[in-house]
């Protein structure tokens, strides 16, 4: 009897085991080792920004880089968007390539022969990248476990240094139905009517969204009576990404709270262009109280933010800033790049105060500040100030004087300028 029970716990113990290594399959990362001693180039390396599951920024430490910066692209493959058009998978393919980077003792980048090779947008090194959580342990291949967890597509990855090995990754993770190759909704996705996207994106492409039903995420940095500002930073270029929202009178209080200034919320509107203001924005905002997780909801991710407030100065201001792109590259004002996010200046010499006195107007008492800083002009402009016993601010408090602001970027008429929304925020020296 102890026999037969002795061989079916032996039989069922197989069975689990063979079910086991069946479900995880190989573990294709581990099943090439790092060749310190062949001819590609290698580098140990830190984590500079993770921009998202195929693209890191590394600080190196070579001739060959002589700003000490290397932008990755990861070799044999693609993995989902998630700085740009946000596809399904993407959030989570980024968020795995930043757990295994983050906790790793060691980062070594590879080349797939003799040299540093460009990706086609000629400005991102086609890489390997290699990490190891202990000086103990081997190196992992972290191109080839994002393909055998089902987190990216195929891009050439059979015409490379590991390509056998790359794509036995792949179809495992295509038989075993993992991620991208299940089937399966992404739980990060969102799927409602609205494309999603995010600032970046939107930013740099605001007129071929004109009059579309988007959806992001940011961080709100101001209220301005019926509209609110949103940034949020992008690591490729190292530049914040805003735009503001128009929200109207028709939100009920629940809505209301999740547009408050220090949440990080996902907005859900249609992008328009303000003809009055002259600039783009984005309106239509709804919130069902009986369907709080209705996918065409503004939704409030998390609270205890702020606003970035960049530290610029006039010279910065007034630059143009080139912003690499699968496509290229292309140029634009810094002043554009940076609409509507927060931004922090010193030492501008007021010149000129005009105060708006048409007594008709909501903005009667606003100012329009013209400063120099370094042979560079920038103009302030401010709503309506009061001080604490709401006295009205006039132009004698600034007229002469050498001022810090702390703002966001804003468009009129046909210029750039930096918007204050109260007085604490524009100090004299």
């Amino acid at each position: 009897m102890r026999k037969l029970l002795a061989a079916a716990f032996l039989l069922v113990l197989t069975i689990l085991v063979a079910s086991f290594i069946f479900a995880d399959g190989v573990d294709y990362a581990s099943q090439i080792r790092l060749n310190m001693n062949s001819e590609t180039l290698k580098l140990e390396v830190t984590v500079e920004a993770f921009v998202d599951g195929d693209t890191t920024h590394f600080n190196v430490d070579s001739q060959d880089f002589p700003n000490g910066k290397m932008k990755a692209r990861y070799l044999g493959l693609n993995t989902p968007e998630s700085t740009g058009k946000i596809e399904e998978y993407g959030k989570k393919a980024s968020k795995f390539t930043r757990e295994k980077l983050e906790n790793a003792s060691s980062i070594i980048v590879e080349s797939d022969d003799g040299n540093w090779n460009v990706d086609s947008s000629g400005g991102r090194y086609l890489v390997w990248v290699w990490y190891r959580n202990s000086d103990s342990e081997p190196y992992r291949n972290l191109n080839i476990e994002l393909l055998q967890n089902g987190l990216a597509h195929a891009y050439s990855t059979a015409n490379n240094r590991y390509g056998t090995v790359a794509m036995s990754a792949l179809n495992q993770a295509k038989e075993q139905k993992l991620n991208l190759y299940s089937g399966q909704k992404d739980p990060d996705f969102y799927y409602g009517d609205a494309v999603e996207l995010t600032l970046k994106e939107i930013r740099l492409n605001v007129e071929q969204y004109d009059g579309i039903r988007v959806a992001f995420e940011g961080v709100i940095t101001m209220n301005d009576g019926s509209s609110i500002y949103i940034e949020d930073y992008d690591p490729e270029t190292g530049l914040y990404y805003g735009i503001s929202v128009f929200y109207g009178y028709n939100l009920p209080g629940k809505g209301l709270d999740i547009l408050s200034v220090g949440n990080r919320s996902r907005i859900v509107g249609t992008v328009q262009y303000y003809e009055q203001g002259g600039i783009y924005q984005v309106a239509g905002l709804t919130y069902k109280q009986m369907k709080p997780k209705d996918p065409g909801n503004i939704q409030k991710i998390s609270d205890g933010h702020s606003g970035a407030f960049v530290l610029t100065d006039a010279k910065t201001f007034d630059s143009v800033v080139t912003v690499q792109t699968d496509d290229g590259s292309r140029d634009y004002p810094y002043a554009y790049l940076a609409m509507d996010t927060t931004v922090e200046m010193h030492d501008l010499k007021v010149l000129s105060i005009k105060t708006e006195s048409n007594p008709n107007s909501s903005s009667l008492g606003a100012m329009t500040i013209t400063c120099e800083n370094d042979g560079f002009e920038v103009i302030v402009r401010t709503t309506v100030l009061t001080d604490s016993s709401r006295n009205l601010i006039t132009h004698e408090a600034y007229d002469g004087k050498v001022i810090s602001v702390r703002g966001v970027v804003s468009h009129h008429d046909d210029y750039y300028e930096i918007k204050v929304l109260s007085a604490k925020d524009i100090t004299t020296n």
